[in-house]
């Protein structure tokens, strides 16, 4: 493994079940993350699976694929269409991927699913299975394939900058997974560009032309997130006025995003994993199943390994998402790429229609190379806001950049009140917070609230309820 000079080392993390380390036919207990090492060029263990027709009316066809789940029949909205066999049912079987194998899935069909001359309803498959549908049989095969990721030459992705080489490697493999229909996990500190990568594997993917929708798992009520995960039927619970579809439903033929995965409680974690599953949603207060057709692709600031051991999440649901994991890394360690995404930034169009062209002074861009970059990206792009609203000339100045970048901010003691309770006190100080960061936020965003949910990162509906609880008034903010 390569050690940079500040001890970290260049990585990119696959999924438990990725052939490079465990055999995902195999039970694993998960203790650690897996990692794969990146020098200039690495290779991925893509899982995928081959079903031929090997007997009866349809004997020739065939079908090679990465997707987590195949439907064969005589319907042609089957993945593998048995056309000429009359006595296939319209959907016969289906073949899943599990984190115990492929499974074999009879769908209820009119003369039953053999597998190796039984009938079966469940049974998980091995090399070389035969399987029976009306009078045709197939014969499953799993295919490991290796996938070479190089970095990428461009250093730019889908509005994304990163010249360095742990940037470029990643840019790579969105390249490779995008068109592969297989969930992914993003994880990253707060502010690296998760939603970012995210939209780009959707854009860069055959199910571009779809709805990409975001859910982000931390921001919204706990008392709504089966709501707005799966959506409600009228009068389903108080408030629910009328019936409404959930994140998967608007995500259909798309990408559903779901942001801070790690926050999702535990009672609903298994509720999502049947839906992963079974690609099917019930909404709540409903009776009707909907069938939906998602990529599903997660990100979380924390490490779900550990998670997993400590009983915070389940090691099932883990597995089913994390065919392929991202780590992103934190700006500290690549700072070779902050001169290039300010350059990007401050030469953007509308940017420079607004504020006019601005460049950094050498002392300037000095300080931000130094600065640690707690918030990331984000805290990259909000600085730039910052000095774009504070800067008059064309050059961007030390003294134009925030206190706490150029160090020039005190530590203070928090401001509590110790003659409360201790749960008194802690939601005091929360609320003083949340008061004080919203009000700011919206300020520097001249009151526009979708541009304030972008900054700050926390759902649209988030902010209007912080703006309602404390009463803020986002329309006079608004630049005159």
């Amino acid at each position: 493994m390569s050690t940079r000079p500040d001890g970290t080392q260049d990585e990119i993390l696959t999924s438990p079940g990725d052939a490079a380390y465990l055999d995902p036919f195999e039970e694993h207990p998960i203790t650690t993350t897996h990692t794969l090492v990146v020098e200039n060029r690495t290779t991925l263990k893509v899982r995928k699976c081959r079903i031929l027709v090997s007997g009866g009316p349809d004997t020739g066809k065939e079908l090679v694929s990465d997707k987590e789940r195949l439907r064969v029949g005589a319907h042609s909205s089957n993945d593998l269409v048995l056309s000429e066999d009359r006595t296939a049912s319209r959907h016969h079987f289906e073949v899943q991927y599990t984190e115990r194998g492929y499974l074999l899935i009879d769908l209820n069909s009119t003369n039953g699913t053999l597998l190796d001359g039984r009938r079966v309803e469940r049974a998980y498959l091995s090399q070389g299975s035969q399987i029976r549908a009306g009078q045709s049989v197939v014969t499953f095969a799993p295919i490991d394939e290796e996938v070479t990721v190089e970095p990428d030459r461009d250093g730019e992705l889908c509005g994304m900058v990163g010249q360095s080489v742990k940037m470029r490697q990643i840019f790579g493999l969105i390249r490779k997974i995008a068109p592969m229909d297989v969930s992914v996990v993003i994880q990253g500190e707060t502010g690296t560009g998760k939603e970012l990568v995210a939209r780009a594997i959707h854009e860069l993917s055959a199910r571009k032309r779809g709805p990409m929708v975001v859910l982000d798992c931390g921001a919204i009520p706990p008392n709504l997130i089966e709501s707005e995960l799966f959506g409600h039927e009228k009068g389903a619970f108080t408030g629910a006025i009328a019936s409404r579809p959930g994140a998967f439903e608007r995500a259909n033929e798309g990408t559903i995003f779901l942001d801070e995965l790690g926050e999702l409680r535990t009672d609903l974690q298994p509720k999502l994993l049947r839906v992963l599953e079974n690609r099917e949603v019930r909404r709540v207060g409903g009776n009707e199943v909907e069938e939906i057709d998602v990529r599903v692709i997660a990100a979380t600031n924390r490490d779900l390994v550990k998670e997993i051991q400590t009983g915070a999440f389940r090691e099932d649901l883990y597995f089913r998402l994390s065919v392929i994991t991202i780590q992103l890394p934190p700006l500290r360690q690549r700072r070779e790429d902050i001169p290039h995404i300010l350059k990007k930034a401050l030469g953007d169009p509308e940017v420079v229609q607004r504020h006019g062209r601005k460049h950094l002074s050498a002392a300037a861009l000095s300080v931000l190379m130094n600065y640690s970059w707690p918030g990331n990206i984000r805290e990259l792009m909000n600085v730039i806001s910052h000095v774009l609203t504070f800067s008059d000339g064309e050059e961007i100045e030390v003294a134009h950049l925030p206190a706490r970048v150029q160090g020039q901010q005190k530590e203070q003691p928090l401001p509590f009140n110790e003659h409360l309770s201790f749960k008194d006190a802690k939601e005091q100080l929360l609320e003083n917070f949340e008061r004080e960061y919203i009000g700011q936020v919206l300020k520097r965003c001249d009151g526009n609230i979708s541009r304030a949910a972008r900054e700050s990162g926390l759902h649209r509906k988030s902010i209007e309820r912080l703006v309602k609880k404390y009463a803020l008034d986002a329309k006079a903010m608004k630049a005159k």
